[in-house]
């Protein structure tokens, strides 16, 4: 089908949940997608942050083969060796005890909410006072499940479905005195994301990290790193809340997880797993053996490749290019991020779309998020003559699209060191 075939069949029986880019993708190789007439496009979004490996690595299409001839799917009611063998990798690069597989980040969230309730109820029965509220942050995203956008901050995301889930209070965000105002024994959950993808690559601050996890201590609250977007490497790190030194109850993570495929995961600590018994939670589809299997070699890459060592190299490049934009380019209001989680904050919501759309001219993919803040998710395996293509293409545009005097911005994401 043709890129107008395609819209027109959409168009009466799609469900528009998304207004799509006109562009009609075909197939893809290393940090590059292509379309049906044939041009290449530099991705640094990778679906979302999904394709940590880019586009036709040969270790995700050789396990897909591998496992597709032995099992896709068995059911959780018998056992296979990924989940197993996936578990084990994750906690031990988590500092968790337990995981739970789900299908999506969203679901994984579900999860993790589900557990804050039970564990809190769990010590209500042996005598301790707490109760079922949970605190999350302003500019929070957690997903689209009625869980999920309860604890999420936006408006548009939760009012076309009120009553969402009731018993959620939002903090505002990285405020430690608003935190501690807030915290109290009716709280079962506190609910943040390291660096917030959705809200803008926006980190907490280590002060606020490190309030969080006192508070939850004192209360018997479980402390929830929401991990689905930074999670798996994106920041240099397996995990975000590495860089703060921090160790919560609870994550989640998803994303990059099976290179592609369906995969969540919840993790948790083995006190807060003595909540959880057989029958009370359960999925058909998370953790089958296909995604299991792929998840497992893209781990076994990111590590036999020294991945993580390379994001933090080129996302440190990556920063201090856009650095060198912002004091450029008044339009820059902020730089932030680690890793390869970054952000460009321009000053209006009306330019950042302009940009955006004339870099997918150029053919370069990024996307905006909180209406102003150009984000970059790209693949673990961009170069940095990737990364000088890019900011090449963005001075052209920000020169053509916002002509102003040079000038610096406040930079963040160098918060942690």
């Amino acid at each position: 089908m043709t890129l107008d075939e395609i819209k027109a069949a959409e168009a009466k029986v799609l469900l528009p949940t998304y207004e799509r880019n006109p562009i009609h993708f075909v197939e893809g190789e290393g940090v590059h997608l292509v379309d049906e007439k044939g041009e290449r496009y530099l991705d640094l979004l990778s679906g979302i942050g999904v394709n940590a490996l880019g586009y036709g690595h040969p270790a995700i299409e050789n396990a897909i083969a591998e496992q597709s001839r032995k099992l896709i799917h068995i059911s959780n009611l018998y056992f296979h060796e990924g989940q197993a063998q996936l578990a084990l990798r994750l906690t031990k690069m988590s500092g968790m005890d337990r995981a739970f597989f789900s299908n999506s980040g969203t679901e994984a969230w579900e999860a993790a909410l589900k557990l804050a309730r039970a564990y809190a109820g769990l010590l209500r029965s042996e005598g301790k006072t707490i109760g079922t509220k949970f605190l999350a942050l302003e500019n929070s995203f957690h997903g689209r499940t009625m869980g999920s956008v309860a604890t999420t901050h936006k408006a548009k995301y939760r009012e076309p479905f009120d009553p969402v889930m009731p018993g959620v209070e939002f903090v505002t965000f990285d405020d430690v005195d608003d935190l501690k105002a807030k915290v109290s024994t009716d709280v079962c959950g506190v609910l943040i994301e390291a660096i917030q993808g959705e809200g803008g690559i926006r980190p907490v601050s280590r002060e606020y990290m490190a309030a969080a996890r006192e508070l939850t201590r004192s209360t018997g609250a479980l402390l929830i790193c929401d991990e689905i977007q930074a999670g798996l490497g994106h920041t240099g790190k397996w995990f975000a809340y590495q860089h703060y030194d921090v160790q919560p109850d609870v994550t989640t993570l998803a994303k990059p997880l099976a290179g592609g495929l369906p995969l969540g995961a919840m993790l948790c600590t083995e006190e807060a797993a003595r909540a959880i018994h057989p029958g009370m939670h359960g999925t058909t589809f998370g953790g089958g053996p296909l995604a299991c299997a792929v998840a497992l070699a893209i781990i076994d890459t990111i590590e036999g490749e020294q991945l993580l060592d390379h994001v933090t190299d080129t996302g440190t490049y990556f920063h201090g290019r856009l650095d060198e934009l912002a004091a450029k380019h008044t339009a820059i209001v902020d730089v932030r991020g680690l890793g390869l989680m970054l952000a460009a904050e321009l000053d209006s919501a009306e330019l950042a779309k302009q940009v955006t759309n004339a870099m997918m001219e150029r053919r370069i993919l990024i996307n905006r998020t909180s209406e102003t803040v150009l984000r970059f998710l790209p693949p673990f395996i961009l170069g940095k003559d990737d990364v000088d293509k890019a900011i090449d293409a963005l001075d052209s545009i920000l020169t053509e699209h916002a002509p102003q005097t040079a000038g610096s911005a406040a930079t963040g994401g160098k918060f942690v060191g």
